[in-house]
């Protein structure tokens, strides 16, 4: 799960890392009245969407201007550049074409900043450790660093049983060349980060850029968090800041049914029982030509119920062409998959081609319930038969 900065950074504030003031406001007057309450010379008015690139970004009304952070030095411009942001569409380089609309805005104080830094901390899966990851080209993206510097990322990994140690901080704090009360501010401001990262079982904390201001303090300028999902249960808070406006409504309708679902860019859209078996599916649809719309796992003990609402999930993403229905009953029998599938074909009216391979347990009775149910589905032999034909189908519809 992501959340805004403003949310990020209120988190990090709870323990202790130090964060600009700032305020969220959802309309030009609230924009103002955050500012005046904060104090000048000078705020920024920050765009509250979940992407980054937003300074960088362009609105779709007004490409050439601005983009969705902007420096203002009057209250009057606080308020106008709200204006001009709330209710518009931000185009970033993660958004895509289509951007973003922004509903809230995030008004923060100036600060002197001297030097910006980039620091994040992540779960290495490779390590299955926390790992500290620091660099002194701050500001940028550190997938451009690590590509064309990657001796300039510091990566720090840390025992679990450990934890971040002081000598860790100051190993950091060095490599990004800090001096003096530099070092002590970083030092504090990394082990309070790694306790929000262990505390709220977070998957990702990044600070970019981390500043080092005028008078030698280390502020986190910036702040992206995301959320182990399967961890959630024991964060109600963090829960309640989800912004359902900011995530897609295939991937929302389907967590509510307890379907694993992720939207793609292709055609082909998939429903298959198991992840394993969901990875290989759309695999053989790339070896064959294909693109997958999507990975929908329903799992190994889906009712007929959660398999029409799967159907219905991949049908309401515009852009698939065709479907392929892959199911190995072990635990889940073919017979519920068959029931499912013509339920919702019959109540969404298909009319794009349907592919069905069912393999394992009551398989005939599932074969034999689509074969009476009147409906266009083509059966398949086996997965590379049932890739092969919905491909060949999906381009002969085009």
């Amino acid at each position: 799960m992501n959340i805004h900065e403003y949310q990020a950074k209120g988190l990090l504030a709870k323990f202790g890392v130090s964060v600009p003031r700032g305020a969220v406001a959802f309309t030009p007057e609230e924009a103002e009245n955050a500012a005046r309450e904060l104090g000048g010379p000078i705020w920024v008015v920050k765009s509250q969407i979940h992407a980054g690139g937003r300074g960088a970004g362009r609105f779709t009304d007004d490409p050439d201007g601005p983009g969705g952070v902007r420096l203002c030095k009057s209250l009057e411009e606080v308020k106008e550049n709200a204006r001009k942001m709330l209710g518009h569409v931000l185009v970033t380089k993660q958004t895509g074409v289509a951007g973003k609309e922004v509903k809230r805005l995030y008004i923060e104080e100036g600060c002197d900043i001297a030097r910006e830094l980039y620091l994040g901390m992540l779960v290495d899966r490779a390590s299955s450790r926390i790992t500290v990851m620091a660099s002194a080209e701050g500001g940028m993206d550190i997938e451009e660093v690590a590509a064309r510097t990657p001796e300039k990322i510091i990566k720090v990994p840390i025992d679990p049983a450990l934890g971040l140690m002081a000598f860790h901080g100051r190993k950091i704090a060095f490599g990004l060349g800090l001096e003096g009360k530099e070092v002590g501010s970083a030092v504090k401001f990394l082990m309070a980060m790694y306790k929000v990262m262990n505390a709220l079982d977070a998957s990702v904390v990044e600070i970019n850029p981390l500043v080092v201001t005028g008078d030698g303090q280390v502020l986190a300028l910036d702040a992206k968090m995301n959320f182990d999902d399967n961890a959630l249960f024991r964060h109600k808070d963090v829960a309640e800041l989800r912004d359902e406006d900011e995530e897609n409504p295939q991937e929302l309708e389907a967590a509510r049914h307890e379907l694993n679902y992720i939207k793609l860019d292709g055609s082909i859209g998939c429903m298959v029982n198991g992840a394993g078996l969901a990875m290989s599916t759309m695999d053989i649809i790339k070896l064959h030509g294909g693109e997958p719309a999507n990975f929908l796992d329903v799992g190994g003990g889906a009712t007929k119920e959660r398999v029409t609402v799967a159907f219905k999930i991949i049908l309401a993403d515009p852009n698939v062409q065709g479907i392929l229905v892959n199911i190995f009953g072990g635990i889940m029998r073919c017979d519920v998959i068959a029931e499912g599938v013509v339920a919702a074909a019959r109540e969404v009216s298909l009319t794009v081609p349907l592919v069905v391979r069912l393999e394992g347990t009551n398989v005939e009775l599932g074969k034999k319930i689509l074969a009476e149910s009147g409906l266009t589905i083509q059966s398949a032999d086996d997965l590379d038969d049932a890739a092969e034909k919905v491909v060949k189908a999906v381009k002969e519809a085009a």
